[in-house]
């Protein structure tokens, strides 16, 4: 997506979303940024310590130690998982709370056009 795709998208939920929801959109951006930033971080740690390991090690322990980075490995996939399948959640929550407040706007509009015209009518 372009940066004026982006934009795009930006403005028009600008004017669905009330200020709130852009603050937690943000907070989550950031957190995304912030997330994705550390998970690189890591994964350059690990490069790092793999190879001097690897120097430490001799050839039966290697075995041994791709059997403990493997099970680490999927420890972090999994965890991985765990932290997009809540970001899916709370998107959704997000877009029902979206929903919810559209209907209540509608639901007050139609309260207020029923109260103007009851109190115009003597």
């Amino acid at each position: 997506m372009s940066a004026d795709e982006r934009a795009g998208v930006d403005a028009s939920a600008a004017i669905i979303a009330p200020a709130g929801w852009k603050v937690e959109q943000q907070l989550l951006q950031q957190d995304n940024r912030r997330l994705r930033e550390e998970v690189d971080r890591l994964k350059a740690a690990v490069r790092r310590n793999l190879g001097q390991q690897l120097d430490q090690f001799g050839a039966a322990d290697l075995g041994t130690r791709v059997d403990e980075l493997t099970v680490l490995n999927q420890r972090l996939q999994s965890d991985l998982e765990s932290a997009q399948a809540l970001i899916t959640d709370l998107a959704g929550q997000l877009n029902e709370t979206h929903d919810d407040l559209a209907a209540a706007r509608t639901s007050i509009r139609q309260l207020i056009r029923i109260e103007n015209t009851a109190s115009a009518t003597p």
